[in-house]
């Protein structure tokens, strides 16, 4: 369904919603998507210290949220859900839909008493809320499983894709081994580094592209690139706009991600579109976001693993070619943000007073 609401909707955001992220793309897009398709929908900054938020930024969030009226529906931030007080959320009146990209917890390298915690935070304010809208299949599970989110309140909204133009930047030489991703523990650049590190028999180059989003380990990534020899053919490109990613995209021949986690992993689906074999690992729903027959997937963490499945392709441009003729048919068929407004439509039409 796609038309106006009978009455308007808030998109409760904290921070940037401009940030080169997957889940605030995901939620800009979402939102120009909405009001493309006739909703009135108004985007409500709240404070930016989420996850790790201020009692000064909470308060505030709760008093923003709490002034909205009863009968005006928010789309709300999984930030927003995964760490506010339930206590406190429970004062806002109007109903809101949860959107979860991945339960805050099941974040790589989080101490176990703030997942324990995040967890039961995250389990009160979904149980609270009048739907929960996630980006995949297995986060819907993971929430039903793990967070006594029953199946009925749960929609699955796969991210919407913006068709890329093909062949207009030629393939860089040596070939280019893309990675996208911030600078966190839960993105194995780590394992990366240390997979190419195997490589260097071989003819390629690399490039991460990425905030800093944590400088310690952003740091500790750029020692390692040096003590593996690596300064030469690895780049830390940085964060990147649109147009400078989708040429890098368009440059690269292999995608190479050895994340530990993903809720759906939009830059999987980028990848496809482009027409880039994938290699990656199959933690959370990344077995789910990339195809066998466009991706090789290894258990997270697996250094050997990780290196053998790129000597793979890097060895026999057959397969690379075959891998990457498969992965754009895949792109071909993923869903438009069109789509994904129209599922988000029909979610927001249901939970209206």
């Amino acid at each position: 369904m796609s038309g106006r609401g009978p009455t308007p909707i808030t998109f409760a955001v904290p921070g940037d919603i401009d940030a080169l992220t997957g889940g605030y793309i995901y939620e800009k897009s979402l939102l120009i998507a909405l009001r493309d398709a006739g909703w009135d929908v108004a985007h409500l900054r709240l404070p930016g210290s989420y996850p790790d938020v201020t009692p000064a930024d909470e308060d505030a969030t709760i008093a923003a949220l709490a002034a909205l009226p009863a009968d005006r529906p928010i789309l709300m931030d999984g930030f927003l859900t995964g760490a506010t007080d339930p206590t406190k959320l429970a004062q806002v009146a109007a109903p809101y839909v949860a959107i979860c990209h991945h339960p805050l917890a099941s974040e790589t390298g989080i101490d176990p008493a703030r997942a324990a915690r995040l967890h039961e935070i995250e389990r009160a304010n979904l149980g609270r809320a009048a739907h929960v809208l996630v980006p995949s299949p297995h986060t819907a599970k993971a929430l039903t499983r793990d967070y006594g989110v029953r199946a009925e309140r749960l929609t699955v909204a796969l991210p919407g894709l913006a068709r890329p133009a093909l062949g207009a930047v030629p393939k860089a030489a040596p070939p280019l081994i893309l990675a996208v991703g911030q600078l966190v523990p839960r993105k194995g650049h780590d394992v990366l580094l240390k997979a190419l590190a195997t490589l260097t028999d071989l003819d390629w180059q690399a490039t991460i592209l990425g905030g800093p989003t944590e400088p310690t380990y952003a740091s500790e990534l750029d020692a390692l690139r040096t003590e593996l020899g690596l300064s030469d053919r690895v780049t830390f490109g940085g964060l990147v706009g649109p147009d400078v990613l989708s040429t890098h995209y368009a440059q690269a021949r292999l995608f190479a991600l050895a994340t530990h986690y993903e809720g759906y992993g939009m830059v999987f689906a980028e990848a496809l579109a482009h027409g880039l074999p994938i290699v990656s690992c199959v933690g959370g729903a990344v077995p789910d976001t990339v195809p066998p027959d466009a991706g090789l997937l290894s258990p997270p963490g697996d250094v050997p693993a990780f290196a053998a499945h790129l000597r793979q392709l890097l060895e026999d441009p057959a397969r690379l070619s075959q891998m990457a003729d498969a992965a754009l048919a895949h792109g071909r068929a993923l869903p438009t943000w069109a789509d994904t407004a129209r599922i988000a439509s029909e979610v927001l039409t249901r939970v209206q007073p």
